[in-house]
Parts: C-alpha cells; structure tokens; sequence
C-alpha cells in the first residue's frame, strides 16, 4: 500500500473580532483548529497541541578581564504565563507502533478543534522589543509511524487591557523649569519652560493638547519642541538594560531674545504603539511627553510629565456633564421667564358657574329626607353660594389688628 502525503499542516483561530486578527485577554477562551491536508492515506499515532506564553529577556555585554583578555557575559530571563497541553487523537505515549494503536487520515482536508481558557491573572501585553519579548502561541505536532514529527505554530495576540477612565490616568499633569545661561563670566536673562496636559492616560490614535509658555530673556535664539518617548527597560540577573525611542515630536516657532510663545492645545497625535506594560517583573514599557527648549551651544531645558498608553479609550463624561448642566441652566432661565412677579387673581365665581346652572342645583331636592332639619337648611343654604371677592386689600383691618393690641395691652412689662 503507497503511503499518503501531508500537503498542509496549519493552526487556525476562531476570531470574534471584526478584523478578524486573533486578539484576546485574560480570561478569555482561545478556541481554533488543527487542519491537515492529506493526499492518499496517512497513519498517524497521535495529534498533539501546546499552547505557550512566555516573556523573554536576552542581552550580552563584553567585558575586559585584563590586559588581553575579553569575555561575553549573557543576560537572561524568562517568565511563563501560559502552558497547556492536549491530544486530538491518539494517546499519550508514542511508542507504541502497533496497527491497534495507529489511527487512518484518508485523504482530504480534515480539521481538529482545540479549546483553552487563559488565566484569569494578570498576563504581559505581546510584544517586541530590542533585548526581550512577550509571545502567545499555540504549537501543533503530528507524530507518524517512523518519520519525524511534523511541527506548526501560530501566535495570538494577548492586550492585558488599561482602563484611562481612572482617577489617576484621569489627573492633569504639569511642571515648571528654568535655565540660566553662563559663558565664562558673563550670565545672560534666563529660560523659563511651563507646560500641562490634561491627563495622563491616552489611547493609541488620540491626540495629546500641549499648554506651555516659553519665555526667552537669554540673549540667544531658542526653538521648543515636544515628543513622545517610550523607554524599555529590560531586567536579567539583577541587572538592567534601557533603550529609549522617539515615538512623534513636533516643533515650535524660533524665539529671539526678549520674546515669549504660548501654546494654546498646541496637539500632538500619538501614532499605533504598544500599550504600555507596567506589570511584568522583566519588561516594562513606559511614555512620556518631553516639553523642551533645543538650545544652541547648551543643554537643553526640558520637561518630562509621564504618560500611560491604554487600551480602553476615555469616555465621554465631560461632554454628557456639560450638555446637562446646559439644560439644567436653561430650563432654570425658562421658569425664571414663565413666572409673574406677583400672583394673579383667581376667575370669579360668575366666570365658572353660569346663573343657569346655579338655579337648576338650587332646585334639586336632597335624596335623603333623614337630612331635612336646621343643620342641614343651613348647610343647604351656603351650599351654591358664590365665595367672598378676592382682594389684596384687607377689607376688615380693625379685626386683624386687635389681637395684636389686646396681646400688648395684656403684657404688664410692656
């Protein structure tokens, strides 16, 4: 019997996304298929899969131990968040290569699902730096009778999500700077820098609105400037290595001596970065906006206020609070309009009861004769009778006063 082939061996995610890119967070359920593409007949001991997380740190430096001698010292280390194993078909162990054991692939395209929940801790952002990275993948071996394993592999992405709506992300942040140029024994006016954002947390794609005043009292020709840094930071072995990259920048007017620029939400977009990482112990992945003044012939005057890059976007509560508060005024400014400065009078009775109704209602007979008596008579007699004519004017003023003057004439210490 001639042996099949393995035309293709992939590893493929069920997305829920639209971009249909494999993106998930902790938590969340990593669900995909094995597919194999087979011409003719295979037979196969077992289908195995692995699923890996891993942060990784790697580096060298050259060291001197003396006159000639030089040595490479290597600096790693390596944190695991993931590891899951499963078998789609066959066993556990592989030695057995009897018929029994042994299962057929006819040919065709077949497809094998897998399913995994990642941990509910929090897990390291995937990402790619200069000495270390952070990968999620899922790892496929077909294991066949007297042949090499056949491997695949495919990574996910992995977003440990940052809320900006918090407190902290939410708080302004701003700072003040001088600098006094010397040359030998002269000493020129000095260089102020102010500048604040409104918070510290944005999402890749927003826009960051710079506010700072450069003020220029040297004697040279100043330029201030902005740019977004991010700055990784790598830890092995107790040591630590840095790298620092530019990420977007933007640059100023020229300021002659005497002059002052003022930058009124002057924006700087952030372009399609990584979030930052904060809490993994080898990798951190840190923003931050750097306001300077670039000086010609001396170190330049800078600011660094920090920044958060996050993956939930900010939202809208200013604009709800202000549009309520907007109504809320005018809905005040409305009944401040609609209402009189002083009362009305109320309709008179003539207005209401016409004469017509008011004789037929007198000529209606009680339906009770057990009612018939004086009380009754008397109440029968005020019952439709129009009330008193409203008046602003008390029209009996001795009667309301005298209570008054017999209280004081009764008070002995008055």
């Amino acid at each position: 019997m001639v042996l099949g082939k393995v035309k293709s061996f992939t590893v493929s995610y069920d997305c829920l996304n639209d971009s249909n890119v494999p993106v998930f967070s902790s938590g969340d359920s990593v669900s995909g298929r094995v597919i194999i593409e087979v011409t003719g007949e295979i037979r196969v001991k077992s289908l195995k899969i692995h699923a890996k997380g891993f942060a990784k740190v790697r580096w060298t430096e050259s060291r001197n131990a003396g006159s000639n001698t030089a040595y490479t010292q290597n600096y790693t280390e390596e944190v695991e968040y993931l590891s899951h194993k499963d078998i789609l078909i066959g066993h556990e162990r592989d030695d057995d290569n009897s018929e029994e054991a042994l299962t057929t692939i006819h040919s065709g395209r077949h497809e094998y699902a897998f399913s995994l929940e990642l941990p509910t801790t929090p897990l390291a952002t995937s990402f790619e730096g200069k000495h270390g990275s952070v990968r999620y993948w899922v790892k496929a071996e077909l294991h066949r009778p007297w042949l090499l394993p056949m491997k695949t592999k495919k990574e996910f992405t992995v977003f440990e999500h940052i809320d900006i709506n918090t407190p902290l992300l939410l708080s302004p942040q701003a700072g003040t700077k001088d600098k006094t140029l010397c040359c030998w024994f002269c000493t020129s006016g000095p260089i102020s820098l102010s500048a604040k954002i409104e918070r510290k947390g944005y999402t890749p794609g927003e826009s960051i609105q710079i506010f700072a005043e450069i003020e220029n009292c040297s004697s040279r020709m100043v330029v201030p400037k902005a740019a977004i840094y991010q700055t990784q930071t790598f830890y092995a072995k107790g040591k630590m290595k840095e790298v620092k990259q530019l990420v977007a920048n933007l640059r100023g007017e020229s300021l002659s001596s005497g002059k002052t620029e003022t930058w009124s939400g002057k924006m700087l977009k952030i372009p399609p970065v990584s979030p930052s990482i904060l809490d993994c112990n080898i990798i951190r992945v840190e923003y931050s906006l750097m306001v300077y003044v670039d000086i010609p012939g001396a170190i330049n005057l800078s600011l660094n206020l920090p920044l958060v890059i996050g993956t939930i976007p900010l939202h809208p509560f200013g604009s709800r609070t202000s549009s309520v508060s907007s109504q809320c005024s005018m809905t005040m400014s409305w009944l401040g309009m609609a209402l009189p400065e002083r009362p009305e009078a109320p309709p008179s009775y003539a207005e209401i009861v016409t004469d017509e109704q008011r004789q037929s209602r007198l000529d209606v007979a009680p339906a009770r004769e057990e009612l018939d008596g004086p009380l009754f008579a008397y109440i029968h007699e005020f019952r439709f009778q129009p009330p008193p004519l409203y008046s602003e004017i008390d029209p009996n003023p001795d009667q309301a006063s005298c209570p008054q003057v017999r209280r004081l004439d009764a008070c002995p210490s008055r």
